[in-house]
């Protein structure tokens, strides 16, 4: 693979194994691939060390795995990667300041144990990669939440300190009134919301700083304060539609009061309450002054479940040509009846930036250029390498793009890995051997086998809400799907959306580090359903000592699907 600076791999030739390093957006993924022939069977996994830029030690990643003590009793704490390796291929890590300028290093070595349960430790690979927060800095940035309530995370950081329902309200309608009481909540809320919040906020600051700004906004949901207290500010500069679809339209609901509290602010002519043919399901802003030119929109909506709950993403566009585009599509959604939508040009792909090739189509589109049959044949016929997806409601809507995921799924020689829910609140998982494994709501709220703690799922509905496909992340022609779209029907013919799509391998392995931290990360609680059906333990594997057991990573090298998991993303 040639050289960038969005995939790196360790250098040293002594070493029996490769490490490739892959950035993402606030996060990394680390790929390890045994050099030449399978490992050795008292191989235990890996141990990562990582440096900050400037730095002067190297910090050791945390387990929450462990081996077996002689006592049988498993400890709570996490322990280093030295002494509790990572029996997997891939790892994606959260640095404490990915923001910092320069390059971090990470050192993987690989850990062995004899017969007498001694740990040894081989030749380490290291790589320095930078992890700045901009995906292209100053032209597009991929920002995500961190979706992660339903994790030991947020349980070891915030849910000793008070329940979640000090920090989330219980129902939508409750949204802008609900004061959060939790101890840390400002805290909080930074790390739950994570790249995509800051983003969202630090362009309303920029837009309400720039006098000469104008501020165009669609919304699906809007019941989170913070967002609404800066369309306030911005007053007659704003102009915004707001979903009124379903309960969105009854007069006690959050997005109703909004709106009301947005005509004080902005005057009556500027706000619009609207559900095109079905759902104005866009979010978006796009702002356009002497001082700041930039649009956000994706899959997050303007509500706490949004920021704060549930998986999603928003990206930033800069430029003139980004925010006339987002312009237009707002004047021609602004009629009391869009009704010729889907024949203006706003309905065809539009380019929306000269040095990064991303482009939109906004829905509803007309008979003749409607966009899932193209999408899903780009995904059924075209996909060469692997296909990884976080697809909301793709299993309450079924079609051409489940189709085509289920045709190529099916196909060995192609790595598939996606996410979807399930019924409400539940989550379904398409594994690379093409089968579907259900994480049901009632497996994500039941007590969990130590050495891990309870955790809150934030209330009732959907937790995974992205909309996103990454084809052949790992090639020149490194593609991805993404915005409001849902992949549906309806998405297409009915709701006002946002659809974009961008060929580029920066931005592709971005969304391919967010799919496969998500997958990973409730696999893991299939994993614990099935310890806990098993009355097993979940625990790190010693080397096999009687005839016949094998050795943790031996299905990696025996199972087609895995092999390909293996060298697609350690080189």
């Amino acid at each position: 693979m040639a050289a960038t600076d969005y995939q790196v791999d360790g250098k040293n030739p002594a070493a029996l194994f490769s490490l490739r390093l892959h950035r993402g957006d606030g996060m990394l993924l680390l790929g390890m691939n045994w050099k030449d022939s399978p490992p050795p069977v008292d191989f235990v996994g890996f141990a990562i060390d990582y440096k900050e830029p400037g730095g002067s030690r190297f910090f050791a990643l945390k387990n929450r795995l462990a081996f077996e003590p002689v006592t049988g009793k498993i400890s709570g704490a996490k322990l280093s990667t030295r002494l509790s390796p990572i029996q997997k291929f891939r790892w994606v890590h959260f640095p404490r300041n990915a923001e910092i300028e320069g390059e971090f290093v990470y050192r993987v070595t690989p850990v062995f144990m004899n017969a007498a349960q001694e740990l040894s430790y081989g030749e380490p690979q290291e790589g320095a990669i930078e992890l700045r927060r901009e995906t292209h800095p100053d032209l597009l940035n991929v920002a995500f939440t961190r979706g992660f309530v339903s994790s030991q995370a947020f349980v070891e950081r915030y849910e000793s300190a008070g329940p979640i329902s000090t920090l989330l309200p219980e129902t939508a309608d409750e949204g802008l009134t609900f004061v959060p009481s939790h101890p840390k909540t400002a805290e909080a809320l930074e790390w739950m919301g994570f790249e995509a919040r800051a983003v969202l906020l630090d362009l309303l600051e920029k837009g309400i700083a720039d006098a000469s700004a104008q501020v165009r906004v669609v919304g699906y949901d809007l019941n989170e304060p913070e967002l609404l207290s800066r369309f306030k500010r911005l007053g007659p500069r704003l102009k915004i539609i707001v979903d009124d679809s379903d309960s969105h339209g009854r007069a006690g609901s959050a997005e109703t009061s909004a709106s009301t509290a947005l005509r004080a602010t902005a005057g009556d002519d500027n706000v619009r309450r609207q559900h095109v043919r079905k759902l104005q399901h866009n979010k978006f802003v796009a702002v356009s002054g002497d001082a700041v030119s930039a649009v956000i929109c994706g899959s997050t909506n303007f509500s706490w479940r949004g920021l704060y709950v549930q998986s999603n993403n928003a990206l930033c566009i800069r430029g003139s040509a980004a925010t006339k585009t987002f312009f237009d599509a707002f004047d021609r959604y602004w009629p009391d009846d869009p009704g010729e939508f889907g024949r203006s040009a706003s309905a065809d792909w539009t380019r929306l930036l000269t040095k990064v090739n991303a482009r939109v189509s906004f829905s509803p589109h007309a008979s003749d250029n409607r966009r899932l049959a193209s999408i899903a044949a780009d995904i059924s016929q075209n996909t060469s390498s692997s296909l990884l997806f976080s697809l909301a409601f793709l299993y309450q809507t079924p079609g051409p793009i489940l189709d085509a995921i289920k045709k190529v799924a099916a196909d060995p020689g192609r790595f598939v890995y996606g996410i979807s829910d399930h019924e409400v609140d539940g989550l379904q998982l398409t594994k690379p051997d093409a089968s579907v494994v259900t994480v049901s709501s009632a497996a994500l709220r039941a007590k969990v086998p130590p050495p891990f703690s309870k955790e809150p799922t934030g209330g009732g509905g959907v937790r995974m809400h992205h909309k996103f496909a990454v084809i052949d992340f790992d090639e020149p022609s490194a593609r991805v799907y993404t915005g409001s779209y849902n992949f549906s029907g309806a998405a297409d013919n009915d709701n006002g959306e946002q659809l974009l799509l961008i060929r580029d391998r920066r931005v592709a392995v971005s969304y391919a580090v967010e799919a496969l931290r998500i997958f990973d990360h409730y696999h893991f609680r299939v994993a614990q359903q099935e310890a806990r059906r098993a009355g097993k333990k979940l625990v790190l594997a010693r080397p096999p000592t009687q005839p016949g057991v094998e050795p943790w990573w031996r299905e990696h090298y025996t199972d087609i699907r895995k092999v390909r998991d293996r060298e697609l993303f350690g080189g």
